[in-house]
């Protein structure tokens, strides 16, 4: 029968497309230690879950003998199905095809799924594994990148986007992933740089490997492109889908509760004594962050990249926040450039997609010197400054020792229209360190002081009295710019407590095109 035949043909041409560039090219990816392109997807989303677009495509090109050489898909997989449940769709490309170089029906397969990604309202996952642009087809490859390029920028704020890097991404193509919200490359198989070692050793003279210039360290701890690295592909793409656990489909709609039986009222006795006696004595944030989310767990976000911020998410009361947190163990927590950009772009996305948002405050202020007045810490800290007054959604504030001088203002106060503001008793909110203030209050009198013991005693007094009249919290809370002084070990409760009531919070900005954030 006509009909078995036309069966038969199709079954035919789909294993054709399933095989990629073939049974050799996929061989010498495994070798690589790398998935092919349909291996990730399988991976990712569910079992059974996958619905593919555009198997039958092929290139249209006729130069350089591109006409004796199709391959079905032509070089990347697209689709959509579900991650636990939930739609997402997805493209991958696929390196035994023509190095997975982007052609002109390689780019309108992505731009398709993105269109329909954005349609339904479902995050959209691209999993990059590509030589570049197909030199062959010219102008019609760039143009192809740059109509992705356009629906990044249109789908940002409206949809998640997340980026995986699983093999090398060069020149053009590293703009799409860095227009998305979250970036994840793989050590020693991805690498990520605008321009190759080759092009940097004609142009500058320096030597440098793929790795050197673009790999996941790089990116992960100096650059700040990359939020994840994972040991290998299958723990990045685990990654990928506990990071859509925490977050909602789209702008539209509130991040996923989970359900929850650890106690909000749960006391953690061990944050009444976690602060030092001395104030230049650290201690790990991430043990308070521990202590007072669900089950203890917290999903961090660029943990190599400015370590003396903490951003990431947890669950309290099963309900996903996002939390920004100075780490006193690295800088003594201070705000740079660095941490300050990591912050902002953090906050900005929590605000995006409805995350209500946990400050956790331990700052002694910005970091100074030459290096970052150069690299414009005014500017950069101007971002987290905006990030923070312009977000609409639940801002909690804990203030747990240090909050001086703009830092203060920069790390989600009151006056940032924070909702709901807390403090430690072990709080000091000033202008400045009491030694320092001391010492300009009262450089007079300390300059007719000769004798060491009798300057070490006055400063320990005038210190004090510092403390009690202008650092401690309860100056502060008469104003109004503090709620409420909490006992530490009671963090979590009065916390939820704090989200439970600001669940149905109204807050909106005035009509403006865009704002226009200090870049």
């Amino acid at each position: 029968m006509i009909i078995q035949e036309r069966i038969k043909e199709l079954m035919e041409l789909r294993n054709q497309a399933r095989l990629g560039g073939g049974e050799k090219r996929i061989d010498s990816q495994h070798k690589k230690g790398k998935l092919t392109a349909r291996e990730r997807i399988d991976l990712l989303l569910d079992e059974g879950s996958f619905e593919e677009f555009d198997m039958f495509v092929s290139h249209r090109c006729i130069d350089f003998g591109l006409e004796k050489q199709t391959y079905l898909s032509d070089g990347v997989v697209t689709g959509y199905g579900t991650i636990d449940g939930r739609l997402v769709y997805v493209f991958s490309q696929d390196f035994t095809v023509f190095g997975g170089s982007l052609s002109e029906m390689f780019a309108e397969k992505i731009c398709k799924v993105m269109d329909k990604a954005m349609k339904v309202g479902a995050p959209i996952i691209g999993i990059n594994d590509s030589g570049g642009a197909r030199i062959q087809e010219g102008v019609k490859s760039l143009g192809g990148y740059a109509n992705i390029f356009e629906r990044n920028i249109l789908a940002s704020g409206v949809i998640p986007q997340i980026s995986a890097i699983f093999g090398p991404c060069a020149g053009g193509a590293v703009y799409s992933p860095a227009l998305t919200d979250f970036t994840l490359m793989v050590k020693d198989t991805s690498y990520m740089f605008v321009t190759g070692p080759k092009v940097v050793k004609t142009v500058t003279g320096e030597t440098v490997t793929d790795e050197q210039l673009g790999g996941a360290f790089v990116h992960s701890s100096k650059s700040g492109v990359s939020h994840f690295v994972a040991d290998d592909e299958r723990e990045g793409i685990l990654l990928i889908r506990k990071l859509l656990s925490y977050l909602p489909q789209n702008n539209m709609e509130e991040p996923p509760l989970a359900p929850c039986d650890d106690p909000i009222d749960r006391l953690e006795d061990t944050l009444n004594e976690i602060i030092p006696d001395s104030p230049a004595k650290p201690y790990n944030m991430k043990d308070v962050i521990h202590a007072i989310a669900d089950y203890h767990e917290f999903f961090e976000i660029m943990e190599n990249y400015a370590p003396n911020m903490i951003i990431g998410y947890a669950r309290f009361n099963g309900m996903p926040v996002g939390i920004v947190a100075n780490q006193p163990n690295y800088l003594a927590g201070v705000l740079d450039i660095n941490s300050s950009r990591k912050a902002a772009r953090f906050v900005r996305f929590c605000d995006a997609f409805n995350i209500p948002i946990l400050t956790l405050v331990d700052v002694p202020g910005f970091l100074p010197g030459t290096a970052q007045e150069y690299g414009g810490i005014i500017l950069h800290g101007a971002k987290l400054l905006f990030a923070f007054g312009e977000a609409t959604v639940p801002k909690v504030t804990v203030i747990l020792r240090k909050a001086y001088g703009g830092a203060y203002d920069v790390m989600s106060s009151k006056h940032l229209r924070g909702d709901i503001n807390y403090a430690w008793p072990t709080a000091e909110i000033a202008v400045m360190g009491p030694k320092g203030a001391i010492e300009i209050l009262h450089n007079k009198e300390l300059s007719t002081i000769t004798d060491e013991k009798e300057r070490v005693e006055f400063l320990k007094q005038k210190e004090e009295e510092y403390k009690n009249k202008f650092a401690s919290p309860y100056v502060a809370a008469k104003f109004g710019y503090i709620d409420d002084v909490i006992e530490p070990r009671n963090t979590r409760f009065r916390v939820i407590r704090a989200l439970q009531s600001l669940s149905t919070k109204k807050d909106v900005n005035p009509p403006k095109k865009h704002s226009n954030i200090p870049l």
